[in-house]
């Protein structure tokens, strides 16, 4: 498998300022040449550790999750990751070897390695070895409901988790699940979507669920509301609900990404 890391750095002063990233009303794309040193940020609790964030709650936008790419470099890592209680979490390795450590149990993570973390839990990450390691951290906070419980830890990695293709793609479409669609315990889903060279999305989503689409690898021409961007490995999209959605991957390689919905859930009727 292929992934994409960002290296971080600065542009040149001979580098024009035009670029692709845009915000809108309905959605945002982050391309990755924005994702520099000057706009990383620290954690509390966090050694040898600096992040991109890359989506963030923000009202009358898309309000359920945050979402970081995390740089943790040689003996860094952190033994109180998570500061909120509420806060459930999805990590994602792109780049290197991650430790993960949950309820006393380690786990190495390798490019590829998913974990789910539910709200509360005992968990620590670190890297041991002598690289940086980088990976997605996905975090919402957890909506629970009477009678129903908190879904447990799962740590796995995506070459053991089948892609199923969409009806009648051929293959041409396909999305790795990590959790099963129909376990109401969890609100909120990560997902790893594929398409091969002419794969497309032939009708606008248009959903009450908010997006974070991370494009893990290759490019396509991606619908937003009502235009078509160039998207590439690296870029973030980013959007609100009910914000049209279509793809068209033209080739010549695969087309993946990375991608968080909200789910299972009624509406919150107050704000």
């Amino acid at each position: 498998m292929s992934y994409y890391a960002p290296k971080g750095g600065l542009p040149p002063q001979t580098d024009l300022t035009t670029d692709r990233a845009v915000f809108t009303e309905a959605y945002a794309v982050l391309p990755r040449g924005t994702m520099r040193d000057i706009v990383t940020s620290r954690l509390p609790f966090w050694d040898e550790t600096r992040l991109w964030v890359i989506a963030r709650p923000l009202s009358g936008f898309a309000e359920t999750f945050s979402q970081y790419i995390v740089e943790v470099g040689p003996g860094g890592g952190s033994d109180k990751p998570e500061t909120d209680p509420a806060a459930e979490a999805v990590l994602f390795v792109v780049s290197g070897n991650l430790v993960l450590t949950v309820a006393g149990e380690k786990h190495t993570l390798v490019e590829g390695g998913y974990a789910y973390l539910p709200p509360g839990g005992d968990w620590t990450v670190r890297n041991t070895s002598d690289a940086a390691v980088t990976f997605h951290l996905v975090r919402k906070a957890y909506e629970r409901i009477d009678g129903i419980d908190v879904p447990p830890a799962l740590v796995t990695n995506e070459v053991d988790v089948e892609g199923r293709e969409m009806p009648g793609t051929e293959g041409r479409w396909r999305t790795q699940r990590f959790v099963d669609p129909d376990d109401v315990r969890h609100d909120m889903h990560v997902n790893i979507v594929s398409f091969e060279p002419g794969g497309v999305i032939p009708f606008p989503e248009t959903h009450v669920m908010e997006h974070g689409l991370y494009v893990l690898e290759g490019k396509a021409v991606y619908l937003l509301n009502k235009d078509w961007v160039e998207v590439q490995e690296g870029d973030f999209m980013w959007l609100r609900a009910f914000c049209p959605q279509a793809c068209y991957a033209g080739g010549p390689g695969r087309f993946r990404y990375l991608l968080y919905k909200d789910v299972n859930r009624h509406p919150k009727l107050t704000l």
